[in-house]
C-alpha cells in the first residue's frame, strides 16, 4: 500500500487530500486562521492533513511523501512561509516543511514545498488529457498569481517565488496599496480580498454613486466583499457595471503582460473569484486580450480542476518525487 498527500495551504482556507495506491481516499478542510502568529497556521495545516489521513483510513506515519501548493512568499531553504501578504502582519514565519515531515516521520527532502500556482500548473499538466508544454495556471482569488510552464518545464525561480505576477504594476498611478506594501499592483485592484477596496476608491473619485453597495467601511470585512459587487452587476446596477468593467479592464492587462512574458499557448484561470463568476471574470480577459497582445492569443479558459487545482498539483508533486512532471506519474 503506497500513501501520498497533497496540502494547499491558501489565504481562506486549508486543504489536505491522501492517496491510496494513487487513488484519493480522504480529504479534510478548514478555514486557516488569521493568527495569532504562524505556528497556529501550521498547526492548522497539521491538523487537517492527520484529519484527511482519517479520512482515508492511514495514519499520518503511512504517508511516503507530501507536496504542498502554499500561498508565499517562501524560504525553501527553510521550508517555510515569510510575511504572507494576504494574511494579517502579526503572522511572520509559517513553518511547514519541518512539521510535516515530523508528523509523517518523513525527511525533509520527501515533503516538497511549491507557490500555490506552481501546484497549480503542475496539477493542470499532470491530470490532463494532453499535456501542454506551455501554459500558465491562474489564480485570481483573495490574491493574484500565476504558475508557469515553459517548454515542459515549470518555472519555479531559485527561491520558489517566481509567477507573483500579482505583484506586477497595473495603475502606474500607484492609486491602491497592496498587501505588500507596494502601489499599483495588479492583486491591490482585483483580488478578492482588494476588489471592494478598490470600489471604494472609485466611488470616491465618481464624487458619490446610487449604489446599493455599503461603500462606508474601509475594510472588505465590514460588510462588502468581491461576491456583492458580482452579484450587483449581475442585477444590473449601474455603478457596481462600472466596478466589474474596470476590474476587467485591469486583468486583460494583467494577462497580455503574463503572455508577453512567457507565450503560454493555455491559460488556465482558477481561484474562487474566477471560478465563482467565470462570465464576469474570465470571459472579459478572454474578450479583450486580442486588443492587448502582439503575438500568439493563448486558449483562456476556466481551469480544468475547478478548486482543486492546487491540491491535487500538490499531491501530483508528492506522486513524482517532487519534479509535478507527467512522464514521472507512477505505474500501477
Amino acid at each position: 500500500m503506497a500513501c501520498y498527500a497533497g496540502v494547499d495551504l491558501g489565504a481562506t482556507n486549508c486543504r489536505a487530500v491522501v492517496a491510496v495506491d494513487g487513488e484519493p481516499r480522504g480529504r479534510e478542510e478548514r478555514p486557516t486562521p488569521r493568527g495569532p502568529n504562524g505556528a497556529a497556521v501550521a498547526d492548522a495545516v497539521l491538523e487537517t492533513l492527520r484529519g484527511a489521513c482519517a479520512a482515508a483510513g492511514v495514519a499520518p506515519t503511512d504517508v511516503e511523501a507530501v507536496g504542498i501548493g502554499s500561498i508565499g512568499p517562501l524560504d525553501l531553504a527553510a521550508g517555510t512561509v515569510e510575511r504572507p501578504a494576504n494574511l494579517p502582519d502579526r503572522i511572520e514565519t509559517i513553518p511547514l516543511v519541518g512539521p510535516i515531515g515530523e508528523l509523517a516521520r518523513l525527511d525533509a527532502h520527501d515533503v516538497y514545498l511549491y507557490n500555490d500556482t506552481d501546484a497549480g500548473v503542475i496539477g493542470e499538466r499532470f491530470h490532463a488529457t494532453e499535456s501542454p508544454d506551455d501554459m500558465v495556471y491562474l489564480t485570481i482569488s483573495s490574491g493574484i498569481g500565476a504558475g508557469v510552464a515553459v517548454d515542459g518545464h515549470v518555472l519555479r525561480g531559485w527561491d520558489g517565488n517566481a509567477g507573483e505576477v500579482g505583484h506586477t504594476v497595473v495603475d502606474p498611478r500607484g492609486r491602491r496599496t497592496c498587501g505588500c506594501g507596494h502601489d499599483g499592483h495588479w492583486e491591490a485592484y482585483c483580488s478578492g480580498a482588494n476588489l471592494p477596496r478598490y470600489a471604494r476608491l472609485l466611488a470616491t473619485e465618481a464624487g458619490g454613486v446610487d449604489t446599493a453597495l455599503a461603500l462606508d467601511g474601509e475594510e472588505s470585512d465590514d460588510g462588502l466583499d468581491a461576491a456583492d459587487v458580482f452579484a450587483r452587476a449581475r442585477e444590473g446596477e449601474e455603478f457596481a457595471e462600472h466596478v466589474v468593467e474596470r476590474v476587467a479592464r485591469l486583468n486583460a492587462i494583467g494577462v497580455a503582460n503574463v503572455v508577453h512574458a512567457y507565450a503560454p499557448l493555455v491559460v488556465a484561470v482558477g481561484g474562487a473569484v474566477a471560478l465563482e463568476n467565470p462570465e464576469l471574470v474570465v470571459e472579459p480577459i478572454r474578450e479583450r486580450l486580442p486588443g492587448l497582445v502582439m503575438a500568439n492569443v493563448p486558449e483562456v479558459r476556466p481551469t480544468a480542476l475547478g478548486a482543486d487545482a492546487v491540491l491535487r498539483g500538490a499531491l501530483a508533486g508528492a506522486l513524482t518525487g517532487g519534479t509535478g512532471d507527467p512522464a514521472d506519474r507512477p505505474e500501477r
